[in-house]
């Protein structure tokens, strides 16, 4: 029989990257979010074929006054914009600009969102595009011994742009054009030749990842833990889902793009399934098998037993001792920290607040040592010296003992004084280095209070309506989770709430302040008890935080996080380097 050969049509030929129209865009803002923020500036450079055909340019006034440090940034001024339009007649032009093409951006979703953001409050239709993002597309194409990572800075120096950034929209979007150009032109040398193929390339799927999608098929639609085994039997991941087979079928698909992932799915012969009731029980028997079985394509969680505390120690003159374990021997305990680097960071805070003693020998009760210098300058009272008595000494000890298990506030004003004076000295960088540390040491009080007064519960039941009707229901004992299970709808679930506590798990409690879990088990109890809806059944003992307690001051932790995204209001921060 002679072959016939068939002309395809144009649907399956696709779109020719060669004729496809680009728009490239990139925006200046006076924020680095949507959310009360506005545009100042759009610059936009359609092309095709490599050619430019097209350039849109032009500021836009906001409704507030441009911050002084963006201004700094941008060079973009109250007073240049002064006579430019509004978003509300710039937004028309430019989608009619960029009608029919594909949006092309470096960190797209920055770009659209702010586009999406400025239809949305004028009532102004966005149409559907296409968008890609070079960001993320040179972090496919490049390596790491090419870029070390994927900021238009870099790629601009890489493919010798015509253009150098300078966060000016215009001159940001034609060194764009120069990076799309340059990705454009690796992507053909592996066959990558219209629109559709750039889609499938930068969501390829291994043939590895496409042969074992059979593994998830025994998985049921269910809560629970499932684990991914080598054919030694060894355990390579564990991971948790409200829906066991269709979260494991992803890892068989485009949707996954973690290069670890990849790799594991490709050593993978077999996935285990553990049905949970609920979703809880699930997260906390995945933390249980992580710690028990340390997986090695697992990155949290393996070590558990690696974190740190703060140890107020018992003898005359107590001092901070930094320690892995936790006794039953009356000490005052501040953790568990997960590295050793956050917990010196407490403990310096904690220095800097309290004339506490920090050499290391042991004192006696009448000591007769010389002086450190720490005591010359005045961060000791020299209770080596006997210039500080036992009872004097005593108070500083009772301070930092009841800032770990109450109201901090003492130590607080004191390093929030010390930071604004050293800001009033303009020594900013010491400041915001103490500043660092202040809120290192009123996060780690906040978490070991709340994690402590649930661990001194010997039992809570609690239970939350599920959507589809019935009730998840929870036993928790010193902090663990001891018993769960689900009731269906329209059933009285108080005999199923006696018979969960008569089966469930029997618990023997820690040493105090410590849970009898593992500090994530316990944080995700703690979650799921303070989501709205959830209903204390029994409470055996008494649930409650100390007044005041370190939960007064969170805000202090949260004023350090909004003066770091301040700093660097566009920053990407998802992980783009090179993939390889």
């Amino acid at each position: 029989m002679t072959a016939v050969a068939i002309q395809g049509t144009f649907d399956e030929i696709g779109m020719p990257l060669a004729s496809t129209t680009f728009v490239v865009v990139d925006l200046e803002t006076t924020g680095g979010a949507p959310d009360g923020n506005e545009i100042t500036e759009i610059g936009a450079v359609k092309v095709r074929g490599g050619e430019v055909i097209g350039e849109f340019d032009t500021l836009v006034r906001p409704a507030s006054a441009i911050p002084p440090f963006i201004a700094v940034l941008t060079g973009i001024t109250d007073v240049m914009v002064a006579g430019s339009p509004r978003i509300q007649s710039v937004l028309p032009a430019f989608l009619e600009f960029a009608r029919g093409s594909v949006i092309v951006a470096h960190n797209a979703p920055f770009d659209v969102g702010f586009l999406k953001a400025a239809c949305q409050v004028t009532s102004t239709h966005w149409p559907t595009f296409q968008v890609l993002d070079t960001a993320r597309l040179a972090r496919r194409v490049l390596s790491r011994d090419e870029a070390r990572d994927c900021k238009l800075s870099t790629l601009a120096r890489l493919f010798r742009a015509s253009t150098t950034p300078n966060h000016r929209a215009l001159a940001d979007a034609r060194a764009t054009v120069d990076v799309l150009h340059g990705l454009l032109e690796r992507l053909g040398n592996v066959g990558v030749h219209t629109v559709e193929e750039l889609a499938l390339w930068q969501s390829k799927v291994t043939a590895a990842q496409r042969q074992k999608r059979h593994l998830s098929e025994q998985l049921p639609h269910a809560p629970g833990v499932y684990m991914f085994t080598a054919p030694d039997g060894e355990t390579l991941y564990v991971g948790k889902s409200k829906d066991m087979r269709t979260r494991v079928r992803t890892y068989f698909t485009a949707s996954e793009t973690r290069p670890r992932m990849t790799e594991m799915v490709s050593i993978a012969t077999g996935v285990t399934g553990i049905q949970c009731a609920t979703p809880l029980e699930a997260e906390v028997r995945e933390l249980r098998l992580i710690a028990e079985r340390k997986p090695r394509y697992n990155r949290r969680s393996r070590f558990p037993e690696r974190g740190s505390w703060l140890k107020l120690t018992i003898e005359a003159f107590p001092r901070l001792s930094l320690v892995r374990q936790v006794r039953d021997d009356g000490s005052a305990y501040l953790g568990p920290f997960g590295s050793r680097r956050i917990a010196e960071a407490a403990m310096t805070a904690i220095h800097e607040a309290v004339p506490i003693r920090q050499c290391t020998q042991r004192l006696s009760a009448s000591p007769s040592s010389s002086a450190c210098i720490l005591a010359d300058m005045g961060r000791c009272g020299a209770p080596c010296t006997g210039a500080e008595s036992a009872a004097e000494y005593a108070v500083h000890v009772d301070q930092v003992r009841h800032a770990f298990t109450g109201d901090p506030g003492p130590l607080v004003r004191r390093l929030l004084e010390r930071i604004t004076s050293l800001a009033g000295h303009e020594r900013y960088e010491e400041a915001a280095v103490r500043r660092d540390r202040l809120a290192t040491l009123v996060r780690s009080l906040v978490r070991s209070q709340r994690m402590a007064s649930l661990a001194s519960v010997p039992q809570l039941v609690a239970a939350r309506r599920r959507e589809v009707g019935g009730w998840e229901l929870h036993v928790v004992r010193y902090g663990r989770l001891a018993g769960a299970e689900v009731t269906p709808p329209g059933i009285d679930p108080r005999p199923a709430v006696e018979a969960l506590v008569a089966t469930a798990e029997t618990v023997r409690p820690a040493p105090e302040p410590l849970p009898a879990a593992t500090a994530e088990e316990t944080e995700c109890v703690l979650r799921w008890l303070e989501t709205p809806g959830t209903r204390l059944v029994r409470v055996d003992g008494v649930w409650t935080l100390p007044w005041p307690s370190a939960a007064g001051y969170t805000a202090v932790a949260d004023a350090r996080d909004d003066d770091q995204r301040a700093a660097r209001p566009f920053a990407d921060r998802r992980p783009l380097r090179p993939l390889r």
